[in-house]
């Protein structure tokens, strides 16, 4: 069993760090281009969202080519004696980067659903900016960012591509599930590639079964007519 529970512990410990990370990102992110008003706010967003659409493998040549030993951000690091390549750290960052869409797409939905009557009044009464944000904006939109929150997370658990190019396949310390089943089907240990396989997909059908039901309301009674 320890092939499965390895594996899976260190993918949720992933899944959940990069969730983190994508979603404070994300928010601050959608935020910012929810409130911009100028042409190149969508073609920012387009750059943003690349990893969403961008082959796993893209992505993470793109990040060995900025955190590898030779990288502009990798020597950075370097001073400092840490390394993010063929580490958990590594596979969190790339993680992150393709969770991270998930969470901006959501939340820019729906900070721009917000009705701005609400907005405007709490600023009238003399809230400032930032208590606005956190009593009033942040609340109204938190159903929609956590839709993408838990998408984001499932995009982490299921990560592959830039991971395995970035973190590598070490087991008990890079291999994830995903990684995991891959290695499996190699060695054709098909049992336990199953099992693999059939713990993440429960885990993945579960996640995104609790983002369709806190999606916003709105959402809901649109999709029930």
């Amino acid at each position: 069993m320890s092939g499965l529970w390895v594996p899976l512990l260190l993918s949720l410990k992933v899944a959940g760090w990069a969730t983190f990370f994508a979603a404070i990102l994300g928010i601050a992110g959608a935020y910012a281009l929810s409130r911009w008003k100028s042409s190149w706010c969508n073609v920012v967003d387009s750059i943003l969202t690349l990893p969403m659409v961008l082959p796993p493998t893209v992505v993470g040549y793109y990040l060995l080519v900025l955190l590898g030993r030779r990288g502009v951000v990798g020597q950075w690091l370097a001073q400092w004696n840490i390394e993010l390549v063929f580490t958990w750290q590594g596979a969190v960052v790339a993680a992150t980067v393709v969770a991270f869409p998930m969470v901006l797409k959501a939340a820019r939905a729906a900070f721009e659903d917000v009705d701005q009557r609400l907005v405007n009044a709490s600023k009238i009464l003399g809230v400032s900016d930032t208590a606005t944000f956190f009593r009033v904006t942040l609340p109204l939109a938190m159903r929609g960012i956590m839709a993408g929150v838990l998408l984001a997370f499932a995009r982490a658990l299921g990560e592959f591509g830039a991971t395995l190019m970035i973190a590598g396949s070490i087991p008990g310390r890079t291999q994830t599930l995903s990684i995991s089943i891959y290695e499996a089907v190699q060695a054709g240990n098909d049992d336990l590639a199953m099992v693999l396989v059939i713990t993440t997909s429960i885990s993945c059908v579960l996640v995104l079964w609790l983002a369709s039901y806190i999606k916003p309301a709105h959402a809901r009674r649109q999709g029930a007519r």
